[in-house]
This record gives structure tokens, sequence and C-alpha cells, in this order.
């Protein structure tokens, strides 16, 4: 007996039942966490060629197949009564919804604890596509098979391998030549600009502080007096803008000095906090901590000093990337 070659047999019953476009789209989800979260795979231009369908296509095409379930209008019924839309409407309903949901998510994810940082990007965009796919899966299998939507794959590729191995005449022929040579120009286009991106823009790093106000973060409502040895709560921002992978070095000061004729001096100074965050091109840090100080007086300079890599043995302004600094008095106990 000959052994059964299905390679479907492989996957789980709930895999096997999906129809064949939603299981691309659930395999998409997949190899974009694989290609993103990967070590060494997630600096391959593979994440950027997966991540674009996944962020620009994939969310709007389960949410408009969960809504549209049917098939559309065919030629050769194209008086017929239906509920659907045909192939071309759902490929344009899907990129228009995918552009106005990713930055929904993007916008809700901003409000949360969790920010606008690659893991949960994935994590929001990826499940709303399995929830919606799920939904779409459940309401097309609720019609009668004649009413469901199906992408014709295998008349597609029958109809390509005529086009293709058996034109009806020579003009047809270098006409498919000419097709699929403009095709490969323009995947190779596009690869090439997914792979080679344009750093020529302007690259630069952020530098800030925060404070809470109740579940929000501010730039406003910075403390002015400080206890000696009691701690006061900060927030501090680094964003990355320089289109590659920085390691950061925030060194947290605080200096008494004495400034004259337009000239700071340091008289004094203690390090208080030192932090070091690896960021991605366009990802933004976010660390809540305490300031503690020993030091007593009037007017101190509480100073944040940003380093690309590891700072110098004397950190000081002059030397930093970036500074920011807030003026306090530190009372005594």
């Amino acid at each position: 007996m000959a052994a059964r070659s299905d390679w479907r047999l492989y996957f789980p019953e709930p895999i096997r039942a999906l129809p064949a476009d939603l299981a691309v789209v659930l395999a998409t989800v997949v190899l974009t966490l694989i290609a993103a979260l990967t070590p060494g795979l997630n600096q391959t231009p593979l994440r950027d060629i997966i991540g674009l369908p996944f962020v620009l296509f994939v969310p709007g095409y389960t949410l408009i197949a969960a809504l549209f379930p049917e098939c559309g209008p065919t030629s050769n019924e194209p008086d017929g009564d239906y509920s659907g839309i045909d192939g071309i409407e759902r490929v344009a309903l899907s990129f228009g919804a995918s552009i106005a949901v990713s930055p929904l998510i993007g916008l809700v994810l901003n409000f949360t604890p969790w920010g606008l940082r690659l893991v949960p990007i994935l994590t929001a965009v990826g499940g709303f596509t399995v929830v919606t796919l799920v939904f779409a899966s459940v309401r097309r299998n609720a019609l009668p098979e004649d009413e469901r939507f199906a992408v014709p794959y295998e008349t597609w590729i029958d109809a390509a391998k005529g086009e293709l191995f058996d034109p009806d005449s020579s003009t047809d022929a270098v006409l498919n030549v000419v097709l699929v040579v403009s095709l490969l120009l323009a995947t190779t286009s596009v690869g090439y600009v997914v792979a080679v991106p344009n750093d020529g823009g302007e690259s630069f790093s952020e530098l800030y502080l925060l404070t809470e106000d109740g579940d929000e973060l501010v730039a406003d409502n910075y403390p002015e007096t400080l206890v000696q040895g009691e701690p006061t709560s900060l927030v501090l921002g680094i964003g990355n803008q320089e289109h590659r992978p920085v390691n950061y070095t925030t060194v947290v000061l605080l200096q008494r000095v004495e400034v004259e004729n337009n000239s700071t001096t340091v008289l004094e100074e203690e390090r208080l906090k030192t932090f070091s965050p690896q960021l991605e091109h366009n990802e933004t840090w976010h660390q809540e901590h305490q300031i503690q100080p020993t030091m007593t007086g009037e007017r101190l300079r509480l100073t944040y000093l940003l380093y690309k890599e590891a700072p110098p043995e004397s950190p000081t302004i002059e030397n930093a990337y970036q500074e920011v600094h807030l003026w306090v008095t530190v009372r005594p106990e």
C-alpha cells in the first residue's frame, strides 16, 4: 500500500480546517514573529520583507474576511444576488483596513505601560489578526460550500502555465517574457529599497525627563526641593533615531556649581545613577527611577549625561552627546 503524501496531515485538525487563504495569513504571522524575534535573523532584510505585509495587508485582510465571508459575483453569473465583494474590492479594502487598524493599535499601545515597542506591537497586531482570522473561518464555514469565498489558486496557476508555456501566438509569448522581466525588476527594486534603506536622513538621539501625573507621563511638575536621603521619582526617556542599534549610557550626577561671567565651574559632585539600555532604531525607552541625594545645598544641578557606548572616566556636560538638567534645592533630613 502506498503511503499517503498529503502534507496537510502533518498539521493539527484546526489548522487543516482553515481555508487556504487564512492558512497563508496564519503562516505569515508565525514567520513574522520568527523573523523579528530570532537573534541574528532579525538583523536581516527578511524581517522587513515579511513585516511589511504583516502590518500593511494581513490585519485588514482578516477583518474583511470576517465581515464578508461570502463569495463575490463571478463572470459566469453577473446578475446573481450576492452579498459578497469581488477580489479587487477585497484586496483594496484589505489595504485600507490595515492602514486604519495598525495606527489605531499603535495609538492604544502608546497609552499603555508597554508603549510603542517591538514585542507589544507584534503581540497586538498578531493577536488582532488571529482573533479576526478565527471569526472569519467560523463565519465562512457556516455558509453553504458553494457560497463561501475561496481564492481560486488552482485556476490562477493553470491559467499562468497556459499563458507562459503555451501562448496563442508569438506576440503573446513576447508579452509574457516582458511581463516576467518587469515583475522580476519590480521585485528586485523593492527588495533593494528594503534591504538597503536610505540612511541619508538626519540621525539623532532624544534624551528627556518626565514625571508621573496619575496614569500619564508628562514633561511638567518637576521637583524643585528634595530632602537628603529621601527618594524622589523621575522617569528618564531615550529615543533612538540613529538608523542603527545603539548601546547608550546615561550618567546621573548631582553637582554643586558656581556660575560666574557666563562660565560654570563644578565645585562638587556625586554620581547617583547609571543606565545602559540597548535600543534599536526608532525605539523609545522609559525608565522610572528614584533620586536619593546625600549632598545638600541650594541651586544644585541634577544632570543627566547621555553617551553612545561607554562614557569617559570623568563625565561632563562638555564631553556628553546629550544632556538635560534640573535645578534643585536639597534640604537636610
